[in-house]
């Protein structure tokens, strides 16, 4: 009888062990789910922000280039009409 106690004893034992060690599995799981989206909503964001980023700086070389092709070469004064 002593014997078929301990048995059961043993099984709830290694029951709980394992309820115990599932729950940590489980728990490491939603870890790893919120650091994965996390990692790409952040990933995103700053893919966003650098290509804005890029974007304002190649506009502004686009617009000073601008302004170097629209510069005239020399400074000539007009011509006058009474002469």
């Amino acid at each position: 009888m002593q014997t078929k106690l301990k048995d059961k004893g043993r099984i709830w034992l290694w029951g709980l062990l394992a309820v115990i060690v599932m729950s940590q599995i489980y728990f490491v799981q939603e870890l790893l789910a919120a650091f994965v989206l996390f990692a790409l909503v952040f990933a995103t964001i700053a893919f966003v922000v650098a290509g804005v980023y890029m974007l304002q700086h190649c506009a502004e070389i686009a617009v000073a280039r601008l302004a170097d092709i629209r510069r005239p070469a020399m400074n000539v004064a007009p011509a006058s009409r009474e002469n």
